[in-house]
């Protein structure tokens, strides 16, 4: 997850899946969104200080990316960091036109679906 924010998607993400990698690049929410999960006992969440454009090759390759934050273009270093048949969301485009997107890899190759259009904060 590119964007912990409050932290609230992570809890969920973490019913759902059997680990989460989530990365916050402001202090204060990753602080917060530390604080709130760690009071929730949560086990299977890593949170990661630092800037989600560039993902947390670290852990990779990843099943699923998903991006809480709106994009110009589609970063590079996210889409490398897929597994084969893995899935990245995210919103891509200006301030005031998004769309979201749901990009698949396939042998190598990505597949692009537009999903909705959107609006999020900008991904910084």
């Amino acid at each position: 997850e590119i964007g912990t924010g409050s932290g609230y998607q992570t809890a969920v993400l973490s019913i759902l899946a059997k680990k989460v990698y989530s990365i916050e690049i402001k202090e204060t929410l990753f602080k917060q969104a530390k604080n709130t999960l760690e009071k929730l006992k949560i086990k299977n969440i890593e949170l990661i200080y630092g800037n989600g454009s560039v993902g947390y090759i670290k852990k990779a390759p990843y099943d699923r990316i998903i991006v809480t934050a709106a994009a110009k273009k589609i970063p590079i270093k996210l889409k490398e960091q897929l597994k084969d048949g893995g899935i990245l969301v995210i919103p891509v485009g200006t301030e005031y036109i998004q769309i979201l997107l749901k990009i698949k890899k396939i042998k190598g190759k990505f597949i692009e679906e537009s999903i909705t259009p959107c609006r999020f904060v900008p991904l910084i």
